[in-house]
């Protein structure tokens, strides 16, 4: 009993150990045999020997470590008067030395060996022949070695041949207890075939886990927390830059909703000059239609006289640096001028578009942000 904990122990080291590098399922991994050759007494060994055969389920668990169910039926091993002499069925661990000792690559070796330890119960029928090792219910335990030879691509065949030792622990002349006596023993050599069913991973065995250098993946993770920590800093920025907009967008909002200051100036003429005031919003080149009417005047007034010409002069207020002042006075004067000519149809070279700076004709500094018009009656 001690050798069958041993061997126990030791296959569910083997397990611990392996099921780090290999991964399967519950109904993976299970394989089918068929065994069959001599039983015999192991002091008398070939002396009466019989036959022996059988089924065998096997769950490898790891490469390492395997779990089967063994029903052995032995032929002419009594004197009994029945076909089948006796039936053991066992529970055996099987530890696979090859792939403990040399490692496992992934795939089977063609050749391999196998330990094979376990128990299992055995029922005699009626006999009192010498030969017998025991009569009636007993326990049993076996010990052997499986070499194995695995063949074709995909390794789903393995070729056995098997010896081993059937121990009965209880029966026989003189046992009054449980004990592994050699006179009380059978030497069992058989062969088998055996099929591996194919597993969920298509294969016919295990195929090994993919692992990954720890310190790969700490530096994986590494990145992945430099990349959230700057997926916060944009978004802060982003937020940022929203309330940028949403004050740009308030601010805009409160000049759609001011009126516009209309700045008017009255036109002193005489028969020889005309004068017509374009007014702009601060900073803008563009006229707005409220002051249409006042180049209209200018263009109807040059229409009726062929003759005559304008000379239109922009001015700024005093905000902003002079540079901008002056663009923008010329601007004005030029946009006034590119009404007249585009949607007036008055000739250009009867136009002349000039920028003053900033204005000082008018005690408002706001009011110097026009264009002033003055028409020149040919002489």
């Amino acid at each position: 009993m001690k050798k069958i904990f041993t061997l126990t122990v030791l296959g569910l080291m083997t397990l611990g150990a392996n099921a780090q590098v290999t991964a399967h399922k519950f109904f993976d991994n299970w394989s089918l045999g068929i065994n069959g050759g001599a039983l015999t007494k192991t002091t008398d060994a070939f002396n009466k020997a019989g036959y022996a055969a059988g089924l065998e389920l096997t769950k490898q668990i790891t490469p390492v470590y395997g779990l089967g169910v063994e029903s052995m039926a032995g032929f002419h091993t009594t004197g009994s008067n029945t076909i089948v002499d006796n039936v053991n069925v066992s529970l055996l661990h099987k530890v696979n030395f090859s792939n403990w000792f040399c490692g496992y690559n992934g795939t089977p070796r063609l050749f391999e060996v196998e330990g094979v330890a376990g128990i299992g119960f055995n029922h005699f029928f009626g006999t009192t022949d010498e030969f017998a090792v025991a009569k009636g219910n007993v326990f049993t335990s076996k010990l052997g070695f499986n070499f194995n030879f695995n063949l074709g691509k995909e390794k789903a065949w393995t070729i056995g041949v098997k010896p081993a030792i059937v121990y009965c622990l209880e029966g026989g002349k003189n046992v009054t207890q449980a004990q592994y006596n050699i006179n009380n023993s059978m030497l069992e050599l058989t062969a088998g075939v055996t099929y591996h069913f194919k597993t969920s991973n298509g294969k016919h065995h295990f195929v090994k886990a993919k692992l990954y250098d720890q310190s790969r993946i700490d530096a994986l993770n590494a990145t992945i927390n430099d990349l959230r920590g700057d997926l916060n800093d944009a978004n802060a920025e982003l937020a940022n830059k929203n309330r940028e907009i949403r004050d740009l967008q308030n601010q805009l909002n409160d000049c759609r909703s001011r009126k516009p200051v209309v700045e008017t100036v009255e036109v002193h003429s005489t028969n020889e000059t005309m004068e017509s005031v374009v007014t702009f919003r601060q900073g803008k080149t563009t006229v707005d239609a409220s002051q249409l009417p006042n180049v209209e005047r200018i263009a109807t007034y040059m229409k009726k006289h062929p003759e005559s010409k304008v000379i239109i002069k922009g001015y700024a207020s005093p905000e902003g640096s002079a540079e901008i002042n002056e663009r923008i006075a010329r601007q004005r004067a030029e946009a006034v001028k590119n009404i007249l000519v585009n949607k007036y149809k008055i000739d250009a070279a009867r136009i002349t578009a000039e920028g003053q700076g900033v204005g000082n004709m008018f005690s408002e500094p706001d009011w110097n942000r026009v264009s002033i018009c003055t028409l020149e009656e040919a002489k």
